[in-house]
This record gives C-alpha cells, structure tokens and sequence, in this order.
C-alpha cells in the first residue's frame, strides 16, 4: 500500500469529521494509525518511508477565563467573558475559516448579532471545498475568536453565543 502526501491528508480531514477515534490500515511492511485528538503514530518496518512524517496536531485547550495568544497583526482581543451560560461555536474540522461567502460580501454575522439554529455562522474551506457551518443554537454573538482567513484546528472554539 501507498500513500502520497495528498491522500493522508485527505484521510486526515475525513476522520476528523467523523466519531471514529481510531484508524489502523495495514499492508505488508506497512502500518498507519491515526488517533483523535491529535495523535498521529506512522510505522513503517522497511527503512524508507512512504510518506513524509507529519507532526503531530495538538488539540488547543481554550480556558473560559483567558484568550490563547494570537500571531495576528491587529489589536489584541481582551480576555473573553467569564459566562458560564456561554456556548461555543467550534471547527468541525481543519481548514481556513472564513466570515463571508465572498471577500466583497458581508459577513455571516457580527458581534451582537442574534442568530437562529441552523443559520450559516461561518465557512471553513477544507481540501477547496466550502462547509458552511451552521449554528446549532439560537442566540446573540458574543465573541469572535478568529480572524477571517485564519487557519483553524479541529474542535477550535470560532465563536462564542450567548443562548436564548
């Protein structure tokens, strides 16, 4: 079996949006298991490997009471609200998140913004397909947690609402 950088990431992608925590695939010398969240283990028992090794992805911990730290250019954003009642929007998966539908258009939503279950929040493009995501809970926008055209992580919190 072979492998080329392409389709292990396309693996990748598509586990991370399934319940599967685990992936093991097997063929002669070779051996690849994936693990959620973030565990990536290669082996491979002849001396080449077949696919370059990738590091492994490590899930971001968000505490309710302090930002993780940005490399964006912008102001930093304060610390986010302590609310419990608060519920986050997260990534379904890894790719680049984006406000709006085009670069010309407004955005899905804004701060203060109330918003419907099933309403398009957000877009995460993934392998250059577009995923628009869907609020799963009526509310108000509190918090915007990533900029427009920002990388993302699976499971990442994208924003923060304010349940009705």
């Amino acid at each position: 079996m072979e492998l080329n950088f392409n389709e292990l990431r396309e693996l990748v992608t598509t586990l991370s949006q399934t319940d599967i925590s685990e992936l093991t695939l097997k063929s002669g010398d070779f051996e690849l298991t994936l693990r959620k969240p973030g565990a990536f283990v290669m082996s491979n028992v002849s001396s080449e490997p077949l696919v370059p090794p990738m590091a492994p992805v490590m899930p971001q911990i968000v505490d309710a009471a302090h930002q993780p730290p940005t490399a964006s250019a912008t102001a930093p954003t304060p610390p986010p609200s302590v609310d419990s009642n608060l519920v986050e929007i997260t990534s379904p998966m890894v790719g680049t998140f984006y406000r709006s539908p085009a670069p010309e258009e407004a955005a899905f939503v804004d701060l203060g913004d109330r918003i419907q279950t099933g309403q398009t929040v957000c877009i995460i493009e993934a392998m250059k397909l577009m995923n628009e995501l869907e609020a799963e809970v009526s509310g108000e926008i509190v918090e915007i947690l990533v900029e427009n055209s920002q990388p993302v992580e699976f499971g990442q919190p994208l924003m923060r609402v304010r349940p009705n």
